[in-house]
């Protein structure tokens, strides 16, 4: 039996309830697990279902168990499940083996007595079968005939289950007596109260299974096993049924735990087209896209959470060989590259070529997503669109231009004339799929429009949008000063971080993703969808750096548009919304599994309410090398510099969370000091060049700061500047006690400190932010900007060929497109976070143009 022939409505429902947090999984044991027999000792349970039941087990945060009429001891004997499945027996009277020790001598008593009186009662009756327990007795009639059994039941109700202190409990051919509660119900949602459940599925055949279907509610599954009244809302026929129900739990519970096979995270593809992203896996899937911005609720979220969070795929009909167990797997693609020069994307197989790129030029919260589909080959395209991260149940329906999306707040269309669709539903969502048939003259194009409901052609055919959109970057391309190291990979990555720069606020985002992990499984699942004054200032300075200006000044009158909305500018928070405004609260979206099973995804970022001082320096550089490419200082950028100064004077002797956001106790970060330092450097010296007013008490502070780094921050056991005043740990960042000219790069200290974040931090390839307790379990990778810094201090300290190796080691950690994600683990030789990450690509521009010298 395959799932399929599981009703439509119970199939929905164990999907939805595969989701939940954390799961309670339960049944009964005789005509559930195991099949009805006339010798109760040789009822043996399905294979199908101890296999399920034991790979539930094993699943993290899930619970099994079995609940029986029972005794415990026969039981475990007779079922064989491993100790991970909780055993509960005799009706729920018994959750452990010793529990016979703990009645009290006058129910031992009762229980003699009782067993005895069954013993008088029952002697001579054929086919009646009695089976003692620790507190109690059940008489079981099955196998005797009809009139012999309903006798001796009479006469057990009329005499010892009269007595006081004793339970009764009937169930198809049994009686069972105790000298103790017996309540099937009760022993459930003690298990659910002991393991936290957040919902519960319980499959029973039994009267007396009753008592639990009665206890289930919200997202619970309560399933009859055969014929009956019941209060359960869904029924399978038999025992195979139950075995169906657990393997098809056990499928879908452990694919949301662990995700399906992730692809590599620096093998995905960005579109952009300044105002909004989406990702592509390097099989054409699209899975990932946000709206009406990145920073929205996702449309599709197969990246953190598998097909069924959503996904719009295209792949060759034809499958291509055998996968190993009897089914097909799909043809592999041949290559994946971008157009050059554009954020157009091309995923090629044999006779087949899809093109993928998002239009230029609409209005806001309007995007275009093209996918146009070409070759000599059928295809097959399924459209998995799933709003508000899946929590919002989608219909389609299929008109003469296209599909309809409903069930959204925002509409949605699929212009796709001509292509015929079928819709199929899994209960709550329904998803699309179609075989296309290609010529080599007649392309099949696929336009998601997002934000319209629009179904009609476009005034422009798709070749001239196409064209249009890939000038767009050509010509910006055109205009960069690309150094010579490394120029196509500089390209890209400039390419990236206009990409994630938005054209309609100013506002740049530190990375394209949500929750991608600094660690497979952990919990280091950070949403980076927002603008971070620090690494936004940071982009715009490369930009800068290679002739580019408008993202810039795009990103200071964002900044000006900020602090407009504050009292005073040391008020500034670490980030905002791409619009300027503040973050809500930080939530879990707990029906995603993660990437790779890495959860809780995460939305929002409470370091929106941390203190870091260091943020105003990054802004006061990207003001400094703004005015010297375009040759004079803005007057408002001269306002935003003071605003600057002027917070720092306030703040820069206060202990901080730093850079790296930790959420711990705040420290007096090294870093953070010299970021302070560097603002009222960079502000004096923009006041000189450009006939500026300078405050006159900054030149004082700027002196005052830097004693203060160089006392407290330099550690004389350690050798280094380490992370805090407060400790001999040390910190990739404070490299920026010589970057940043705070002291010179000569100065034996700061060679010291190359040494020792060399030594400690650095290993093969990439560089550890730090290796301190940092207040969160589990652990990250190296940082692909950690790495940059160390390269540039090894060329502020002469030694050019270990800066060349690490950085040639750098960029071969890029994917094959080109891109680069947070960090990377040596270890397992593998990408970890969010991606693309505008930090990696910023410093792979910084170390490229510093070889170059």
């Amino acid at each position: 039996m395959t799932a399929e022939a599981l009703p439509a409505e119970l199939r929905r429902m164990i999907v939805q309830l595969a989701r939940t947090p954390r799961l309670l999984v339960a049944c009964d044991y005789d005509g559930t697990l195991a099949p009805i027999v006339g010798d109760p000792s040789q009822a043996k349970p399905l294979p199908e279902s101890v296999h399920a039941m034991r790979s539930l087990a094993a699943l993290p945060t899930t619970t099994t168990a079995v609940i029986s009429g029972r005794a415990l001891r026969d039981l475990a004997t007779l079922s064989r499940l491993p100790a991970e499945v909780h055993l509960v027996g005799s009706h729920g009277s018994e959750f452990d083996v010793g529990f016979v020790h703990e009645l009290d001598p006058d129910t031992t008593r009762l229980r003699t007595q009782l067993q005895r009186s069954v013993q008088d009662i029952t002697r001579d009756q054929p086919g009646i079968i009695l089976e003692p327990k620790p507190a109690s007795v059940a008489i079981h009639v099955r196998r005797a005939e009809p009139e012999v059994g309903e006798a001796v039941l009479d006469e057990l109700r009329s005499g010892p289950a009269t007595w006081e202190g004793v339970q009764v409990t009937e169930g198809k051919s049994v009686m069972e007596l105790a000298v103790v509660e017996t309540h099937k119900g009760n022993a459930f949602e003690a298990l659910r109260h002991q393991v936290g459940s957040t919902g519960a599925i319980f499959l029973g055949d039994d009267v007396t299974d009753e008592t639990v279907f009665g206890t289930l509610s919200g997202p619970d599954i309560g399933i009859k096993v055969g014929e009956g009244d019941t209060l359960a809302h869904y029924r399978v026929a038999d025992t195979t049924g139950v075995a169906t129900v657990l393997a098809m739990l056990m499928e879908e519970r452990r694919a949301w735990l662990y995700g399906e096979q992730a692809p590599a995270i620096e093998r995905l593809s960005m579109l952009a087209n300044e105002r909004t992203v989406a990702l592509l896996t390097p099989d054409a899937r699209v899975t990932w896209m946000c709206h009406p911005g990145p920073d929205s609720a996702a449309v599709f979220a197969d990246l953190l959470g598998g097909p069924s969070a959503g996904h719009f795929s295209v792949s060759p009909a034809t499958p291509q060989y055998d996968n190993g167990n009897g089914s097909p797997r799909s043809v592999l693609p041949l290559g994946q590259r971008y157009v050059p020069g554009t954020m157009t994307v091309e995923t090629r197989w044999s006779r087949l070529l899809v093109t993928d790129y998002l239009e230029h030029g609409r209005d806001a919260h309007h995007t275009d997503l093209i996918r146009v589909i070409s070759g000599s080959t059928r295809a097959v395209v399924d459209f998995v669109p799933r709003p508000e991260f899946g929590q919002v149940p989608v219909r389609l329906t299929a008109e003469p231009g296209g599909l309809r999306v409903h069930g959204t707040s925002e509409p949605m269309v699929l212009y796709s004339p001509g292509v015929q669709w079928r819709i199929s539903s899994d209960g709550m969502h329904e998803a699309a799929q179609a075989e296309l048939e290609l010529s080599e003259d007649s392309p099949t194009v696929l336009e998601l429009r997002c934000g319209t409901e629009e179904l009609a052609p476009s005034d422009t055919p798709e070749p001239q949008r196409r064209t249009a959109a890939n000038n767009y970057w050509t010509t910006w391309l055109e205009r960069l000063r690309l150094p010579e190291v490394e120029p196509d990979l500089v390209a890209r990555s400039a390419l990236t971080l206009r990409g994630l720069c938005n054209t309609d606020t100013g506002g740049i985002m530190a990375a394209a993703t949500t929750s991608l992990p600094e660690e497979i499984g952990g919990v280091r699942n950070w949403d980076y969808r927002y603008c971070w004054l620090r690494d936004g200032a940071m982009s715009a300075r490369a930009l800068v750096s290679l002739g580019s200006t408008e993202e810039a000044e795009a990103f200071l009158d964002w900044l000006h548009r900020v602090m407009d909305s504050l009292p005073g500018p040391e008020r500034l928070h670490p980030l905002y919304s791409l619009a300027g405004g503040t973050l809500g609260p930080e939530a879990v979206i707990d029906t995603l599994p993660g990437y790779a099973g890495s959860r809780p995804v995460r939305v929002g970022n409470l370091a929106d309410q941390q203190v870091q001082l260091d943020v105003f320096g990054p802004v006061v550089e990207l003001a400094a090398d703004l005015a010297v490419t375009r040759g004079e200082l803005r007057e408002a950028d001269w306002e935003l510099v003071k605003g600057m100064a002027e917070a720092v004077s306030r703040r820069w002797f206060e202990p901080d969370h730093g850079i790296w956001e930790e959420r711990d106790v705040p420290r007096h970060h090294v870093y953070s000091k010299v970021m302070c330092w560097v603002t009222i450097d960079r502000a004096l010296k923009l006041a000189a060049q450009y006939g500026r007013s300078a405050d006159p008490s900054w030149m004082q502070l700027r002196e005052q700061i830097a004693e203060d780094v160089l006392k407290n921050g330099w550690h004389p056991d350690v050798q280094a500047f380490t992370t805090a005043y407060e400790g001999s740990d040390l910190d990739a960042a404070s490299l920026h006690v010589g970057l940043s000219g705070l002291i010179d790069p000569v100065d034996e200290r700061f060679r010291s400190t190359v040494t020792a974040i060399e030594s400690e931090l650095r290993s093969g390839s990439t560089v550890y932010r730090y290796r301190r307790d940092d207040g969160l379990p589990g652990t990250e990778g190296g940082f692909h900007l950690c790495a940059t810094w160390l390269v540039e201090a090894y060329l502020l300290t002469g030694r050019r060929t270990e800066a060349e190796e690490l950085f040639q080691q750098l960029v071969n950690n890029a994917g094959p497109t080109g891109l680069l994600p947070e960090e990377y683990d040596p270890i397992a030789e593998r990408s970890l976070g969010n991606h693309p990450q505008a930090y990696s690509h910023l410093g792979l521009i910084r170390c490229a143009q510093l070889l170059s010298e």
